[in-house]
């Protein structure tokens, strides 16, 4: 198995672009957003436990998961949420874990927006957390989904603080700088650590 370096974030804080640079360098990549949607595919057994739950409604004519709907009933229902969360989490983090155990590179990236809120640091031998200001976290989001910053001070408000995510770090990438290449530095800097870290697991020698 590999190494397993929990990734995580705020909301625009730039998670994908420090995974995919992590990905040129030749580690896998364990997305639990990607896994989050496998698991509600036509076909798998959670579509078919929500559409009995909710009702045909949260299904489109293709016989795909209405997001919206679906975002929609919760949202008016909060209770609901606690049902989807209990059907959906343990199957997500058994797909996760299967798919580290599956990693063929000296360390893998799990990727988590919420890694901290949902108790999940305990799956990694490390935690990076990609920190930005709050100020930026708002502007880019806003700028890149087109969205209002209601909306987006409601989703930051409903995650772990900068502090929280901080305090679960045991490495930090300050992306609050559009400086891509040194982000790319930082990134470089990290792997070779990383490399390091997952040859001293399995019995080598560790030089820092």
């Amino acid at each position: 198995m590999s190494y397993v370096v929990g990734l995580t974030g705020g909301i625009g804080s730039g998670k994908s672009t420090v995974a995919n640079l992590f990905a040129e360098l030749g580690a896998d990549i364990v997305d639990a957003d990607v896994i989050a949607r496998e698991v509600v595919a036509p076909g798998e057994p959670a579509l078919a436990a929500i559409a009995a739950h909710f009702g045909p409604r949260v299904i489109t004519a293709g016989g795909e998961l209405d997001r919206r709907a679906l975002r929609g009933r919760v949202f008016a229902h909060p209770q609901e949420k606690d049902w989807l969360n209990a059907l959906l989490h343990p199957l997500i983090r058994e797909r996760m874990v299967a798919a580290c155990a599956a990693s063929t590179s000296p360390y893998c990236l799990l990727v988590v927006p919420l890694l901290v809120e949902n108790n999940l640091t305990g799956l990694c031998d490390r935690v990076l957390v990609v920190d930005v200001s709050p100020k930026a976290q708002l502007e880019r989001t806003v700028r890149r989904d087109n969205s209002n910053e209601a909306q987006i001070r409601a989703i930051m408000a409903a995650q772990a603080s900068r502090e929280q995510r901080l305090a679960a770090a045991d490495d930090v990438i300050d992306n609050n700088s559009p400086d891509l290449a040194g982000l790319q530095q930082a990134v470089a800097r990290l792997h070779r650590h990383y490399l390091a870290l997952a040859k001293g697991r399995n019995g080598e020698t560790v030089k820092q």
